[in-house]
């Protein structure tokens, strides 16, 4: 997770498979934040959950917003792009990582009344997202090509 208010930065993070980036940006407050979500619900490890709980989204999406209010973003100006939540490494869709990933990620924010703005989720590519802090623009790479949300 990265928060920043500095516009010249740009935040990235890389292997997005079925893993999610979800980037926020306030354009009032010029402030930016990026998260990388790894799994769905903290209670399949609980251990490690408390080392690091942004590795899960309902663990971790409470953290990155109570960050980014405390920052001086603000709930009403927040624009949410999301990317990833792929099926990469499970041919036979047994576990559905990336799509359990999302729909959790959805059901948490709706309870918090945040909408996505925009989406690149699903498929079975990697991406790479970078949120501009500055311009509040977010790209997402793949080997297919460059997407702007």
């Amino acid at each position: 997770m990265a928060i920043s208010n500095d516009p010249r930065v740009e935040l990235i993070t890389h292997a997005l498979g079925s893993c999610l980036g979800v980037t926020a940006h306030d354009p009032i407050s010029g402030i930016g934040g990026l998260i990388h979500i790894m799994l769905p619900m903290s209670k399949i490890a609980p251990e490690k959950a408390a080392k690091n709980p942004l590795m899960f989204v309902d663990s971790g999406i409470p953290v990155f917003f109570e960050e980014l209010f405390a920052a001086g973003a603000k709930r009403e100006n927040i624009r949410l792009k999301v990317a990833g939540g792929a099926q990469v490494l499970d041919a036979e869709s047994h576990f559905k990582i990336g799509e359990r990933n999302f729909t959790v990620l959805r059901k948490l924010l709706w309870k918090n009344d945040l909408l996505i703005t925009s989406e690149d989720v699903g498929g079975n590519k990697s991406r790479t997202v970078s949120l501009f802090v500055g311009s509040g623009r977010v790209l997402v790479r793949s080997k297919e090509g460059e997407d702007e949300l």
